[in-house]
């Protein structure tokens, strides 16, 4: 019985449901680069996961010093006419604030700062028990927690529209760029290169403990 219920959890184990249509497939083992999708919907199975937890662990400590130093350093500096003037993204937000766009300031806190400091933290937490193959506590409400806080964070959005920005203030003044947003440049970077991975594939690689 003991053996039954063994082969009936490492055959679950082999097969993969899409989320969206739930069209339930055999798992094969990707090459590099290569992607799995649903011949049903078109939507994307698995991709092959070419970094390893140690290696995504160490992308995510990374990202948090990375987004510190993002959040403590001016983004820009303006000059006109021997006078210079720079800010943070916090001091931008108190700006608004202050000015009675609290609505924007609001938004742009929770995209900006909240929301990606939530997913990084989580995605922490849960590889730092992943790296010896356990689940960590609360691993079933981290992972919902990850795909709901996942399309809220808007790093990179902000980083195209600083960019516009910039080249359009050139205009009339001498932009000086910041350590802020170099910082927030290499943490675009860096979502970029461990979003390509799914998070998913931590249900199959951690122990099948009760999360």
């Amino acid at each position: 019985m003991a053996s039954n219920r063994r082969d009936g959890m490492h055959h679950a184990q082999n097969l993969i449901i899409c989320e969206h249509c739930d069209s339930v497939y055999q798992r094969r083992k990707l090459s590099r680069g290569q992607v799995a999708d649903c011949t049903v919907c078109g939507a994307v199975l698995e991709r092959h996961q070419w970094i390893g937890v140690d290696g995504q662990f160490a992308l995510i400590v990374a990202a948090l010093i990375v987004f510190v130093i993002a959040n403590v350093s001016p983004i820009v500096t303006l000059k006109l006419s021997g006078m210079a003037a720079d800010t943070t993204l916090w001091g931008a937000v108190i700006a608004m604030w202050k000015d009675g766009a609290q609505l924007v300031a609001a938004l742009t806190a929770m995209t900006l700062f909240f929301f990606p400091l939530s997913q990084l933290l989580i995605f922490c937490w849960v590889l730092w028990f992943a790296r010896d193959g356990r689940r960590a506590p609360g691993f079933a409400q981290a992972m919902t927690a990850l795909v709901r806080v996942k399309p809220w964070s808007m790093i990179e959005v902000f980083m195209l529209g600083t960019l516009v920005a910039v080249v359009k203030a050139h205009t009339y003044f001498d932009v000086v760029p910041g350590a802020g947003i170099w910082a927030y440049g290499f943490l675009t970077v860096l979502i970029t290169v461990f979003s390509s991975h799914d998070a998913r594939h931590l249900w199959d690689i951690t122990g099948t403990a009760k999360a």
